[in-house]
């Protein structure tokens, strides 16, 4: 069944059309993608397939049996509602059955009068009658999945991730069939895209979206639409399939454009030679030649790679000593609390729901070494971004102590970046740090020049910070972050708001970054590409490590979340909102034999360093035996004895080397 035809599609900028002639439809079930540029027009194009922006051109026709659900980049929303008028504002009258059941399932406690008893008999009638209790079950795991759970609360208390996740879950629960997504996966941590990418995967409601998630549209997605050149270009296949069509193309392209180039070399000498243009063969081929010259001629996008000129690090970069913070806190968004076990109720409030003193951090040591790129992983509200400020300076610890060395130059990304002064263009913004950018192999390159490699071109560099998007300003403070040549770099959330274009020049930045690095990110392949360690951020405050990739990490997650259901498979059949919670967003899968555990952080630290003392051994054990053999009897002697206590420690050595090279 089709559910979404578009037809000649326009829209213009505020310049420049952002996008003509669209044309293109989906059939249920679909799952496509709207990938581009900044700026190309991709949200618009969301907004007025979901009628918040009128087209200048052509038509949008929706199956009127289908029903539309849009969740925008920046939700709106009355402060004033709470949590359950926000989800539950839909006119489904599926949904208004579900949300005023529920409502007396809460008000049970404190008693029903006789009206209310009456009602709530007459709405599970309608419950049994229009077979809700799935879809009920259903919108319970989505809300507790994403950690939704005191529905009482107002909109204007909820952070701008709590609002992100609300507007969400008002989306999933809806019943619609065509979803429409502009960066879904924005302000939500790792497990929970995880759990959304698997709940959109499975569903058979057609899905739109756009998002820079690559691993995400890698599972996702079955068509891959490219808004470029103001026109939308179908690649089928998921991402990486795009990927490998683009290389394909950009090859052809650039073969037709060597061959074009080939012919004008003759048809411009022909024109220079001032032929005469009286007869129809001389016109046409004139006419022909002019539209070759004039034609858009096709640029490979080789990209923007770059190291700027490295700032020396010394002997003692960071250090942390027992660092320790405590929030007072009640239960806020981010948390996990557990549902409700009366009369299904999606909540209550907890009777331990007081404010406490919860510990954020608790007892943190490490030592930072030359070169390390580590990834910090945890759920919202974990304290991540905590330790980032205080690393940074920006908070103090209530206990505890920061060491910076004194050579160490911070660079801090922040997740939203603070200007003191607006009224700056953006060109003197960036001249601010530095006139001219001077590279890592000797090349310098001027602001203006550095801007354009980001996508500041033309006008808009000479446009007061203040008429930027939100977008915009985030990537002119990452440019003017880079270029101020840090040794120490600290990046919250720099995935958000930026096309994949510029990821891929951020992370080939960083991939020859030669300070340390600190990551903050829900982007799973950002973070697999950059971090080879992980700081894991627990419930109770103390921070782990683990050795590997952030993909890695969620495998291991998943090895032991099979392996504890598993033990207690009885229990989790019995309880079906146990199973409706599952991260994966399906029923728990059989027990199967568990993978050799992969070594701690401490482990691949003690590995790393019996590696380096083995070979040091090894040479010492050979420059041992040649003084062994000397004609002095005294200095062979000696060499001797040390010879057997460097063969009694090779052999210790060894037997702990090979039992940590065992494990993962």
């Amino acid at each position: 069944m089709n559910i979404l035809s578009i037809s000649n599609l326009s829209k213009m900028g505020r310049e420049k059309p952002l996008f003509q002639e669209v044309t293109f439809g989906l059939n249920e079930g679909a799952k496509a993608a709207i990938i581009g540029r900044n700026g190309t027009g991709k949200s618009t194009l969301l907004n007025v397939i979901a009628g918040v922006l009128p087209a200048d051109d052509g038509q949008v026709i929706i199956n009127k049996l289908s029903g539309v659900s849009y969740l925008p980049q920046n939700p709106e929303f009355d402060g004033e509602n709470t949590i359950r008028e926000h989800i539950f504002k839909s006119e489904s009258p599926k949904l208004k059955i579900i949300n005023e059941y529920e409502d007396l399932c809460e008000k049970m406690g404190d008693g029903l009068t006789n009206g209310q008893q009456s009602r709530f008999d007459a709405l599970t009638l309608e419950m049994d009658k229009g077979n809700l209790w799935n879809y009920e079950s259903q919108i319970r795991s989505i809300l507790g999945t994403l950690g939704i759970n005191d529905l009482s609360r107002k909109m204007n208390t909820l952070s701008g991730g709590m609002v992100k996740k609300v507007a969400l879950a008002q989306v999933l629960v809806e019943d619609t069939k065509l979803l429409l997504l502009d960066e879904p996966t924005n302000h939500l941590d790792i497990q929970t895209i995880y759990w959304l990418q698997n709940y959109l995967h499975d569903t058979k409601r057609t899905v739109l979206m756009v998002t820079h998630d690559r691993y995400f549209l890698d599972a996702v997605c079955n068509n891959i639409y490219e808004l470029a050149r103001y026109h939308l270009k179908l690649y089928e296949g998921n991402y990486s399939t795009y990927l490998e069509k683009k290389e394909i193309e950009a090859e052809i392209e650039e073969n037709t454009e060597r061959r074009i180039e080939s012919v004008l070399r003759f048809e411009r000498d022909w024109l220079r030679r001032g032929p005469c243009a009286r007869g129809t063969k001389a016109k046409a081929r004139i006419q022909r030649d002019m539209q070759l010259i004039n034609r858009e001629k096709f640029a490979k996008d080789k990209g923007f790679q770059f190291e700027v000129a490295g700032r020396r690090l010394g002997g003692k970069i960071l250090e942390l000593h027992g660092i320790s913070k405590n929030y007072q806190k009640g239960f806020a968004e981010g948390e996990s609390l557990p549902l409700a076990t009366t009369a299904g109720a999606f909540s209550a409030t907890p009777s331990t729901g007081t404010p406490r003193n919860a510990p954020v951090l608790k007892d943190f040591s490490y030592t930072f070494s030359k070169g390390e790129k580590i990834g910090i992983f945890g759920g919202n509200g974990s304290g991540k971004s905590t330790l980032l400020n205080i690393i940074t300076g920006n908070l103090l610890p209530d206990s505890g102590e920061v060491v910076k060395g004194e050579n160490t130059f911070f660079g801090y990304y922040q997740q939203n970046p603070v200007f003191k002064d607006l009224s700056m263009t953006v060109l003197d913004y960036i001249k601010e740090a530095a006139d001219v950018v001077e590279m890592n192999d000797g090349r310098t390159l001027s602001a203006g020049l550095f801007l354009k490699q980001f996508g500041f071109e033309g006008k808009i560099q000479h446009s007061m910070l203040s008429t930027l998007s939100g977008g915009e300003r985030k990537r002119v403070f990452l440019v003017r972050l880079l270029i101020s040549n840090p040794n120490f770099l600290i990046l919250d959330e720099p995935t958000n708001d930026f096309d994949i274009f510029t990821m891929n020049i951020l992370e080939q930045f960083l991939l020859g970054y030669k300070g340390c690095l600190l990551i903050v990110s829900h982007d799973r392949y950002f973070m697999d590409k950059i971090a080879d360690t992980m700081f894991i951020m627990e419930e109770d405050g103390s921070v782990s490590g683990f050795v590997g990739k952030c993909s890695e990490y969620l495998d291991y997650l998943e090895e032991q979340k099979i392996t504890n259901d598993s033990s207690d498979s009885n229990e989790t059949r019995s309880n079906p909102v146990s199973q409706d919670l599952s991260p994966s967003g399906s029923l728990p899968t059989p027990a199967t034999p568990p993978k050799p555990r992969k070594k701690t952080f401490k482990e691949q630290k003690e590995f790393e360093k019996l590696e380096a003392e083995i070979m040091e051994l090894e040479e010492r054990k050979s420059v041992l035996e040649s003084e062994m053999a000397s004609s002095d009897y005294a200095a062979a002697q000696k060499a001797g004895e040390e010879y057997k206590s460097v063969e009694e420690k090779l052999s210790a050595d060894y037997a702990r080397w090979e039992e940590l090279a065992e494990l993962g």
